[in-house]
This record gives structure tokens, sequence and C-alpha cells, in this order.
């Protein structure tokens, strides 16, 4: 029992681990190693922003998760003007990427 309880532990903390990280630079970056880009850097914040709020759902008391996923979405909120000011057309295929507006 303890030995399943550390490998779950293991495997919540490793949610985004360097293959995971290389495959959303490789989706919506130019390359993998593309940690630069806007659309990159927006398509990692929004996938850390999902598994933040999965678990806030799970843990509803965590009130540094909380604040951690309100500066996220600053973040991500930040880059999206950035781009939606410097090249509207890769922030519209950004966007509909990632399917954040409807």
């Amino acid at each position: 029992m303890y030995v399943q309880t550390t490998i779950n532990l293991i495997i919540k903390i490793m949610y985004l681990d360097k293959a995971k990280k290389e495959e959303i630079f490789g989706q919506y970056g130019k390359s993998t190693t593309d940690t630069g880009s806007a659309e990159a850097q927006i398509a990692l914040f929004s996938y850390r922003i999902s598994n933040l709020t999965e678990h806030l759902k799970r843990n509803h008391k965590d009130h540094n998760t909380a604040r951690s996923l309100t500066m996220l979405v600053g973040k991500r909120r930040k880059l999206l003007k950035y781009l939606y000011n410097k090249d509207i057309n890769r922030y519209r295929a950004i966007v509909k990427a990632l399917g954040l507006r409807k």
C-alpha cells in the first residue's frame, strides 16, 4: 500500500515532465526546443491551467494553488494581448488551436 501511494504521489508531482513539454513545444512552437515563442508559452500555460483547475476541484481549500492559478491566467492573458497587438493572425490561430474563446 505504501509503494502504491508513493507511486501515485510521484505521478501527480510529475504531471509536466520533459517529454510532455517537448510535445507541447513541438505541436505549438516552431520545434521541440522552441520554448520562447508566445504560442509555445501560451500552450504550456494552458496545459498547466487545466491541471491546476482539476486540482482545485478536488482540493478547494488549497489557497496557494488558487493564487498560482490566478497568476498563470494573468501571464497567459498578457501573452495573448501581446500576440494580439503584434500579429493578429498568429493570435487567432493559437486561440482556435487551444479553444480558448468561443
